[in-house]
């Protein structure tokens, strides 16, 4: 079974948005180096980024989210983001009448679905989840493995919780990965069992 790993940037107190769903500058580390991340080269780290964050990317096999970032990036018009094979979608609510049904995207009524389809595609690869409710509710279920985060020096007040609604206490294991990049600080932590 694949490692399960949740996954954002965040602000150093504890958000991935604010309220009203704008990034600001949690997402200026992507733009601040000299190391093309990816083959468009659009996206460029500091080198202790890129060691960090390309073999990450490349591990993943799956992405979960849920329908509200869906939504607000227009399902990356039917291409999930980072050269990421498959996204599978959390939701309610019925796939959008346009969608292209042939796109790699997954829609699923819960997060047990989610994840169970998420496995299937993703085999030995790493399923990514992202943070917020959706992060929240798989992290409370038992189901993630690792803590991911990319914390940036900005502190928003209030927004979108890295860890949702989460209410409970959660025990993480020491980081074992802590990298200084510019601007940001990458860190992943084990779920402690």
């Amino acid at each position: 079974m694949s490692k399960v790993v949740m996954y954002s940037t965040v602000s150093v107190d504890g958000f991935i948005a604010d309220t009203n769903d704008q990034v600001g500058p949690l997402f200026d580390w992507l733009s601040n180096g000299d190391v093309p991340l990816d083959a468009t080269g659009d996206i460029k780290v500091s080198q202790p980024s890129h060691d960090y964050i390309r073999p990450y990317w490349d591990e993943i096999g799956v992405t979960v989210v849920g329908r509200h970032v869906f939504d607000l990036t227009n399902g990356w018009n039917g291409k999930p983001p980072a050269g990421i094979d498959h996204l599978v979608v959390v939701t309610h609510r019925p796939t959008p009448e346009t969608w292209n049904p042939n796109a790699p995207f997954h829609f699923a009524d819960g997060i047990e679905t989610a994840m169970a389809k998420a496995q299937e595609l993703a085999g030995d690869r790493t399923v990514e989840v992202a943070a917020g409710d959706v992060g929240g509710q798989v992290l409370a279920a038992g189901l993630v493995d690792e803590v991911a985060m990319d914390v940036v020096p900005v502190v928003f007040g209030s927004g979108k919780r890295y860890f949702g609604t989460v209410d409970a206490q959660h025990l993480l294991a020491d980081a074992d990965v802590v990298v200084r990049g510019d601007r940001v600080l990458h860190l992943r932590y084990r779920v402690r069992r």
